[in-house]
């Protein structure tokens, strides 16, 4: 994650920037909100906060700036000489790895001291609890999440591999009888005759196989030449085998599928 300035920091807002900002003057910020009684006043601890920002995707808590806008600095003695500490309990109790560092207002005298500590953004489908209760920030509050932003993060799903860029190959690495097959192939479903016209290029940009002059791994694997497929992805292949038992091991024949979809497909199918 980036690493901000005093004078970015003072000119962030809380709720645009995912960023909360506690005085600390004394160091006084509370690790885990020990000591409290009222579990809404537990939560207004770093752990507290830790949770609720990584759940947001990410952000940062500044220690030692004043809450109003623009953002004073007040200076603070937060963790003094135990960064490196803080870092690993903060690991320890919620599985969370933040990266903090210390700014001064004036680097040569030390002084108007602020601690910064960058939350990263949860992992996809992942929700981080504090006091096994998932956390989000509401105004000056730490609100138990609700449930249609809960399960929006539980249902997040990794991209999709075929949306991916293939780096390193062009729409030059793509055979053009593959392309032709395959825009004949649409053109008859969408009972579109007109999409056959349309240029190599429209038609993969139109169907989201390139993006700009970025070529999809879907791209390669449907109309890639054989020998580009060969080289990313090797193991991209239709293997159909022949056994005289279906108890045998062992194959009486066997014929490896190597060239693009769009033209192996009907060969398969023979």
């Amino acid at each position: 994650m980036p690493r901000y300035t005093i004078e970015q920091l003072q000119h962030m807002r809380e709720s645009e920037d995912h960023v909360e900002f506690k005085k600390g003057e004394h160091g006084n910020v509370s690790y885990n909100g020990a000591g409290k009684d009222k579990p809404q006043e537990r939560r207004r601890c770093i752990l507290g906060y830790v949770a609720a920002l990584c759940n947001e995707g990410g952000g940062r808590i500044v220690i030692g700036m004043h809450d109003a806008y623009p953002h004073k600095v007040i200076g603070t003695k937060q963790c003094l000489n135990g960064i490196g500490q803080l870092e690993s309990d903060i690991y320890r109790d919620m599985g969370i790895r933040p990266d903090i560092y210390e700014l001064y207002e004036d680097e040569e005298a030390k002084s108007g001291r602020v601690l910064v500590i960058e939350v990263p953004p949860h992992p996809i489908g992942k929700v981080f609890k504090f006091e096994d209760v998932a956390l989000m920030r509401v105004g000056e509050e730490l609100k138990p999440m609700d449930d249609k932003t809960f399960i929006s993060i539980i249902q997040e799903q990794e991209p999709d591999f075929s949306e991916h860029i293939c780096e390193g190959i062009t729409i030059d690495d793509l055979d053009k009888e593959a392309i032709k097959v395959m825009k004949e192939r649409y053109a008859e479903k969408q009972k579109n005759p007109t999409f056959t016209s349309l240029s190599d290029a429209q038609a993969l940009s139109d169907l989201r196989l390139i993006i700009g002059d970025k070529v999809t791994n879907a791209a390669l694997l449907l109309v890639g030449k054989e020998e580009v497929i060969e080289r990313f992805y090797p193991q991209a292949k239709v293997m159909l085998e022949y056994r005289n038992t279906e108890s045998q091991i062992h194959f009486d024949n066997r014929k490896s599928f190597g060239q693009p979809f769009f033209l192996l497909i009907d060969e398969l199918w023979e």
